[in-house]
């Protein structure tokens, strides 16, 4: 999508963590806690209800390979939270699906 960020991003970006041809990850420029990362597919689509079945399976693969780079990449040893805001009441303020990666510290559970 042309007015997308995180679709120009993809493009442009230049201090990715991670890419390749599903997604890409970026520090958070707000970050909610020592480590924070945004998982982006580069595919464009805003909710989880408007995924085609590749997003579905894409994203299973992005699910995968955050396991994967966890340590090594991300220096998230001790854990990691992932979460993904779906609407304006949930806190997605982008019109982009995005997995927040959180860590670095322990973490109490504070939904709203």
């Amino acid at each position: 999508m042309e007015d997308c960020l995180f679709c120009k991003f993809a493009k442009e970006h230049n201090a990715k963590v991670y890419d390749d041809d599903l997604f890409y990850i970026i520090k958070d420029i707000n970050p909610q806690a020592p480590l924070h990362y945004l998982a982006i597919p580069k595919h464009h689509f805003k909710y989880l209800t408007e995924m085609t079945s590749i997003d579905t399976e894409n994203l299973g693969k992005i699910f995968a390979k955050i396991s994967e780079m966890s340590i090594n990449v991300l220096h998230l040893d001790g854990g990691y939270r992932l979460v993904i805001n779906q609407g304006d009441n949930a806190g997605q303020t982008m019109p982009h699906l995005h997995i927040h990666i959180l860590g670095g510290k322990e973490m109490g559970w504070s939904p709203a």
